[in-house]
């Protein structure tokens, strides 16, 4: 994960099955049923001032939450940035028992997550119930694992998209490429013209932003059939994903000495090095807040597509997750619903922090409707919109996530590096897949 953006923007669209979740619903403990005054008892009010702890990664989400702050001084909210180190941070505090009231926690991570029963269940709160309804569904039955249980609210999504810089692209006589065939023979195009320039940048340990292109190619990497997982990591379509990125690399017609969101990144956008940006919805600020020099000079228009197909890929979303030892559910629910419901709150994260809201009158914020100035007034949220629609939301994530996430990064650093290729990757992240889900007594196979 990086930064704001590295930490967690997975998941755009990403829809688990209902019955592989179920499954991961068995794994761990069931919501409460049944004993009413106890679930009463669970969510009752607290007798007096309360502050919470909110750890994430978005940046501006101080001023955000500073105006929560000054609307309710009986329930306060203490922030903590975890950018550097989102899961490790996280994890400690899990181990050493003083976890925050509530954390960002990326949709795919969830799973893994619950399994270790990091969660608090919030489904003893009516209010927690009640807002179902005010969230895109796919992402609600997400963060709810499709049993009775809530466990986070869904917070932003990441339909992903190509940022060009038109300037480039017009010195160069190219047009916008509507198909990955016409992207690679662009960078050929560029490369031709001046060896310095390269059309983007590929980042080996950057497993969320892989995941997204293999979503586009609906290169599924899990499924559950036969009353267990069916690990698919390494499969045909995956493998034209790897195999065009291969060709690409080899060419040397992208970079690979970059990593997601740091200064040498851009550094090499600055120094006009770099003419397309592959990403997501959220990351419209990243560059209009790092590259304020180029403002008018980037458009951005719908991801490549693999032939005549529309499909679009996900990469990012994260939910706000009620933690484990929480005992101030009926504050947090007050907070977590304000903050990814209300629509003052929504446009400042969508202003300061670029986050694409997962809630459904968020989706209709006059920000959202409107031109984009350092994009030249283009409605680059039409865009993304496009993209949302065409997303595969069959798409599901396995019991363990991050496992097969730190596999496929090892696996991609060392091809880039000239040990093996991509498509090693692919067959290196399906093995510790399957390894780590067995490790867990969890009923897997390796799928076709």
């Amino acid at each position: 994960m990086s930064n704001r953006v590295t930490s967690i923007r997975l998941a755009g669209a990403v829809v688990a099955t209902a019955v592989g979740i179920s499954v991961l619903a068995a794994c761990s403990s069931p919501a409460p049923s049944g004993d009413t005054s106890a679930a009463a008892a669970a969510c009752e009010p607290a007798k007096g001032k309360v502050t919470l702890q909110y750890w994430n990664t978005v940046p501006g989400m101080d001023k955000v939450v500073d105006l929560w702050n000054s609307k309710n001084p009986n329930i306060q909210v203490e922030i903590k940035n975890i950018s550097n180190d989102m899961y490790g941070t996280i994890g400690n505090a899990l181990k050493a028992g003083n976890a925050p009231e509530l954390s960002q926690i990326g949709y795919d991570q969830l799973p893994s997550l619950r399994l270790q029963s990091a969660f608090a269940d919030a489904s003893v709160c009516p209010d927690a119930l009640a807002v179902k309804s005010k969230f895109v569904p796919w992402a609600w039955s997400q963060t709810s694992f499709g049993d009775t249980g809530v466990f986070a609210f869904p917070q932003d999504t990441g339909p992903m998209a190509l940022y060009v810089r038109k300037d480039l692209f017009e010195k160069h006589g190219l047009e916008i490429p509507k198909t990955w065939d016409e992207y690679a023979a662009d960078a050929q195009k560029l490369h031709d013209a001046d060896s310095d320039l390269s059309m983007t940048f590929f980042d080996p340990n950057n497993a969320e932003f892989f995941n997204g292109l293999l979503w586009q190619n609906s290169a599924k990497m899990y499924d559950y059939s036969g009353d267990k997982w069916q690990v698919t990591v390494d499969n045909d379509k995956s493998r034209q994903v790897a195999d065009f990125w291969q060709k690409l690399i080899d060419a040397k017609l992208v970079r690979t000495d970059l990593a997601h969101a740091t200064t040498p990144m851009y550094a090499a956008y600055q120094k006009n090095q770099i003419a397309t940006y592959i990403g997501a919805a959220w990351g419209y600020s990243m560059l209009r807040d790092n590259l304020p020099d180029q403002k008018g000079k980037w458009t951005i228009v719908p991801l490549p597509t693999w032939g005549t197909s529309t499909a679009s890929g996900n990469w990012g979303g994260s939910t706000v997750a009620f933690m484990k030892g929480n005992t101030h559910l009926y504050e947090s629910v007050k907070f977590n619903t304000w903050l990814n419901t209300d629509p003052e709150a929504l446009a400042m994260e969508n202003e300061l922090g670029g986050l694409y809201p997962a809630s459904l009158d968020g989706l209709a914020l006059p920000a959202l409707k409107k031109g984009v100035p350092y994009y030249d007034d283009q409605k680059i949220f039409d865009v993304f919109a496009e993209s949302s629609k065409n997303i595969d939301r069959t798409w599901s994530w396995g019991p363990t996530q991050k496992t097969t996430n730190l596999a496929l990064q090892d696996a991609l650093a060392k091809a880039v590096g000239g040990d093996g290729k991509l498509t090693d990757a692919l067959a290196a992240a399906q093995e510790m897949a399957l390894k780590s889900m067995q490790e867990q007594a969890i009923p897997a196979a390796a799928g076709n």
